[in-house]
């Protein structure tokens, strides 16, 4: 078909007017692509102060999960210890704040750190999934809160037996493959990752015997097939996300505990992973074959005499042929990711203090990160250097999560519709970020 210059014209400019004004949703951890991309346009260049105002708050209590949002709804889970302990699953409308319905369960806590859930809800369609710190798995209908079905996964598969229950809980989104949605749990028998059909709850498949840690599973194309890695307690693998079976695995056993909580890094056919305490590692996706090699390994001496770089809480950024990412202590590094050599480092981004912390998104050519102090930064970052463009107060740190340095806010933020919401241990808030 041949088609005209006005007709031509006409599909172009119909193309081109959605760009101008993109909005996304940010229905999981790290947002639609759980890749720390924010895809959104029509935002501000820079803030107009050192606070920005709020479009909304709201009263929750203590955890450590960030919220989501899609269709018009924020969804974030929290805890209670009195009258009884529970956890809890809260939806506000995205627009007002309003609450449009709250579900609670009891929970009682056997791990450190008690804050409360550490798992972001992930929303897909009319389910949201939510699972708490001790393995309780709710599927919860979007609109009401009614529950679609439940397992307690701690019971079914003896998580906290053999001292398999990672110190800090459960803490890895869950993750929706087509009909499945699938969780990282370290429980016994084959089943350190598990896969349950959304729509029932029923069990699809399970696998791995590794112990179980913080870190969220993804998924990538790899030799021209879907594969979901997960970083384990015990290695880094690629399975098959449709059954469960393994297609490669690399070793990665802790030093001393397990504790990466960073999620796995993907950029072309390279895949970085960072931990507090073993350091840095970059495996080559093999294209021609699902298969994975070593390009480089790299452990500092301690804590504090670090190499390359030793994230705790904070998932770095992929941008080029560089990565930049948060070190043990809060300091803001870039590195080649050919070597690992360090490139540059920054102490402006975030007070150094062990374990600080910042969360990276990426939309265009700018870094926006958010501080463990509350703040919101609007950057660059480029193997030239760490380029503040503008900084504001979003919310305040708490002492619950950390009752250190007037209180940290370890939450990730979720970005969507060209707004901020983000949660401390007392409250929920949101902030426009659309230009004027």
């Amino acid at each position: 078909m041949r088609l005209t210059r006005p007709c031509l014209m006409f599909l172009l400019s119909v193309a081109v007017v959605p760009l101008t004004g993109v909005a996304d949703d940010w229905p999981q951890w790290r947002g639609p692509g759980r890749d720390g991309v924010w895809r959104e346009t029509g935002l501000i260049e820079e803030f107009e102060s050192d606070e920005i105002d709020l479009q909304w708050r709201q009263p929750i209590g203590p955890g450590y999960s960030g919220p989501t949002v899609a269709a018009g709804r924020v969804f974030v889970t929290d805890r209670q210890t009195k009258p009884e302990q529970v956890e809890r699953v809260h939806c506000f409308d995205a627009a007002q704040g309003t609450s449009l319905w709250t579900f609670s369960y009891p929970c009682e806590y056997t791990i450190s750190y008690e804050a409360g859930p550490r798992a972001n809800v992930t929303v897909d369609d009319q389910r949201a999934f939510a699972l708490g710190a001790m393995g309780h798995l709710h599927c919860l209908d979007v609109e009401t809160g009614k529950v679609l079905w439940q397992r307690d996964l701690n019971q079914e598969y003896s998580i906290s037996e053999d001292k398999r229950m990672p110190i800090w809980g459960i803490a890895a989104a869950p993750l929706i493959y087509k009909d499945l949605v699938i969780v990282h749990i370290g429980g016994q028998d084959n089943a350190s990752i598990v896969a349950f059909h959304k729509a029932d709850g029923q069990p699809a498949w399970k696998s791995l015997r590794d112990r179980a840690q913080y870190s969220a599973p993804i998924l990538i194309e790899q030799a021209g097939q879907d594969v979901m890695v997960c970083w384990t307690a015990d290695s880094v693998a690629g399975l098959n996300p449709a059954t469960g079976e393994v297609h490669w695995r690399h070793p990665m056993a802790p030093s001393r505990m397990p504790i990466g909580i960073a999620t796995p890094v993907v950029s072309g056919d390279r895949l970085f992973v960072t931990s507090f305490y073993d350091g840095s590692m970059m495996l080559r996706l093999r294209q021609d074959k699902l298969a994975v090699e070593q390009l480089w390994r790299r452990v500092g001496q301690s804590e504090r005499r670090t190499d390359a770089l030793q994230s705790i809480i904070s998932t770095p950024l992929f941008i080029g042929d560089h990565l930049y990412g948060a070190d043990s202590y809060g300091e803001l590094r870039c590195l080649s990711s050919e070597t690992g050599d360090r490139i540059w480092e920054d102490l402006t981004a975030t007070p150094k203090a062990r374990w600080s912390n910042l969360h990276f998104v990426q939309n265009g050519d700018r870094t926006w990160m958010f501080n463990e102090r509350g703040e919101l930064i609007i950057s660059k970052l480029s193997p030239q250097g760490f380029e503040e463009i503008s900084r504001t107060k979003l919310i305040e740190p708490t002492k619950y999560q950390l009752n250190q340095r007037n209180g940290v806010c370890w939450a990730h933020p979720a970005f969507a519709n060209r707004h901020v919401i983000i949660r401390n241990d007392k409250e929920i808030v949101c902030a426009s970020l659309e230009a004027k």
